[in-house]
């Protein structure tokens, strides 16, 4: 495809596409509960509420959007899931700007913002897996490993530049990171209509039409999980995946605030440590990335299950670590750590998962695992949050970090498998795909 007479390839394309999201989503949640707050006047059991309400709308949304991906097209998904996303950011920072209107109509600003959150959710379960699943089908499944890293890369530049910016358009209004951040999503979604290729793509069902296609997809779907074991256990450790991850990501700045204390520092305050924090996890992340970029091997099915295992193992010892810390230096370092291997696992992870799936149900299942993901922090996350509650944010730290052991079973039994199977380490390529990174 061109974009003004310049070429511009698939993985080029996905680049631009990590790139840009993370930058609006940086600018929009840096700041986004300070809006919710002194904005919205939002209480902490409808700050609760809005998280649940999105991953409600994901978990019902997730697996049908993505067997409309299989089904139709990856692109198509992708380009809807943008401009829908756009449209509920753009509508979500729009609030105050129609608060009297929507008061006199009978509707409550936490309403509109339910129902903002809602089409955010429905948006974010059309680009889930469909992403993926087109990059992985437009360039060799060999090379899929190193787009995902470089891709992984540009989102940690893009999220360092979006906290400045969040900050510097919340001092002018706090609304405006969301119009702006809507706007990218809008902008993008412009870009991709005219500029992403879709040339490996083809139907699930190309001899049914309508709703017997959309069945029949999922269906396929279905029955490739059941007689795949390995897909089988990771939409399981999917589940504890992302109870730890919830509990993880709710209760680390408590556990700095409550336990480690930040230090005095100049006019260092709390909002100030955290930005230092992020910051330098998001720079340590870029360096391990580019090194695991050149340095490891991402090609071959038993070189990325082993590199799973690896970071898996470090990303829970971490965890651990973080939990154990007595002193800011400790706690501070194993943050640090846990974000540095997980920039690294995060690609693997989806090089893996692309590489145990089939084609015509990709996005299919690469959506189950995302709704497996979801339905654990739904339903098992709360319950690290009651740990903490009753015991201490330790405990629950600990705790969340034990909640990824499944994980670890998981890759052993994929590595095991791989070295008594006959599946070649390193697949062939696609007659018509282009050369990735």
């Amino acid at each position: 495809m061109r974009l003004a007479g310049i070429k511009t390839s698939a993985p080029e394309i996905y680049l631009i596409l990590s790139f840009v999201m993370q930058l609006a989503n940086s600018i929009m949640f840096t700041t986004y509960a300070i809006y919710y707050i002194k904005v919205l006047g939002l209480n902490p059991l409808q700050l609760v509420l809005v998280g649940t309400v999105l991953e409600v709308a994901v978990l019902l949304f997730e697996v049908p959007t993505g067997v409309v991906a299989d089904t139709f097209g990856r692109r198509l998904s992708v380009i809807l899931g943008v401009f829908i996303l756009g449209g509920a950011f753009v509508m979500e920072g729009s609030i105050p700007l129609v608060a009297r209107t929507l008061l006199r109509g009978g509707i409550s600003l936490f309403g509109a913002l339910l129902l903002a959150e809602t089409i955010r959710g429905i948006g974010e379960t059309f680009i889930s897996g469909a992403g993926d699943a087109w990059i992985a089908e437009e360039v060799r499944e060999d090379a899929v490993g190193g787009v995902f890293l470089r891709a992984n890369q540009a989102s940690l530049f893009a999220s360092i530049a979006g906290i400045a910016a969040s900050v510097g358009l919340a001092s002018i209004s706090l609304n405006l990171p969301y119009i702006a951040g809507g706007g990218l999503y809008l902008f993008l979604g412009l870009f991709l209509l005219v500029s992403m290729p879709e040339t490996n793509f083809r139907p699930s069902h190309e001899e049914r039409a309508g709703w017997r296609a959309i069945f029949g997809t999922l269906q396929d779907g279905l029955e490739a999980v059941r007689v795949k074991p390995v897909l089988l256990l990771a939409l399981v450790a999917g589940l504890f995946s992302g109870a730890a991850s919830e509990g993880f990501d709710r209760l680390w700045e408590a556990h700095f605030l409550q336990n480690i204390r930040l230090p005095r520092f100049g006019n260092f305050n709390p909002v100030v440590w955290f930005g230092v924090i992020n910051i330098g996890a998001n720079l340590l992340g870029l360096l391990a990335a580019g090194i695991a970029r050149r340095r490891l091997d991402a090609s071959g099915y038993r070189n990325v299950t082993r590199l799973l295992m690896i970071t898996s193992t470090l990303s829970i010892l971490g965890m651990i670590s973080l939990g154990l810390a007595g002193n800011f230096a400790w706690a501070i370092a194993s943050f640090w750590a846990i974000g540095a291997v997980n920039a690294v696992k995060g690609p693997f992870y989806r090089t893996w998962l692309n590489q145990n799936i089939e084609g015509r149900t990709r996005a299919t299942i690469l959506s189950m695992m995302s709704q497996a993901d979801a339905l654990g922090q739904t339903a098992l996350g709360p319950a690290v949050g009651a740990v903490g509650a009753r015991y201490s944010l330790r405990t629950a730290m600990v705790m969340a970090a034990f909640l990824l052991s499944p994980t670890l079973e998981v890759f052993r039994r994929a590595f095991k498998e791989s070295r008594t199977s006959s599946k070649p380490d390193v697949q062939p390529a696609r007659t018509g795909e282009t050369k990735g990174y």
